[in-house]
């Protein structure tokens, strides 16, 4: 039963994943459709977890819009989502970032990664 579900999920997901992790602002090019037209909407924040395996993999990025927080979650393989482009790395000790919905400000931001 397995081997059926993984050879449906193999041939759905992209050949090329992008690189980011846990901490990274990242910006999330995302293919939106209104009607009979298509855009691409870009979504930048921080990425507070990453979960799942295989096509199911999804990330969630969050960002302070106007005050309030926004997350949205989106599927890696996905064919909405265009590209991932990474705009800083962060540096964290964490897998999951949710402390920072309780934060606003300078406290909600996260150190960069120094090489």
């Amino acid at each position: 039963m397995k081997d059926y579900i993984s050879e449906i999920e193999a041939g759905q997901m992209k050949a090329e994943t992008p690189e980011f992790r846990v901490g990274d602002t990242v910006k999330v090019s995302n293919r939106i459709k209104e009607g009979n037209r298509e855009r691409t909407q870009i979504f930048e924040g921080t990425v507070i977890k990453i979960q799942g395996t295989g096509a199911r993999k999804t990330f969630t990025v969050r960002k302070l819009s106007n005050g309030v927080g926004v997350e949205k979650t989106f599927p890696i393989h996905s064919p909405n989502v265009e590209g991932v482009a990474v705009v800083r790395e962060g540096k964290v000790r964490r897998a999951k970032l949710y402390y920072l919905r309780e934060r606003t400000g300078k406290s909600a931001r996260v150190k960069a990664l120094v090489k």
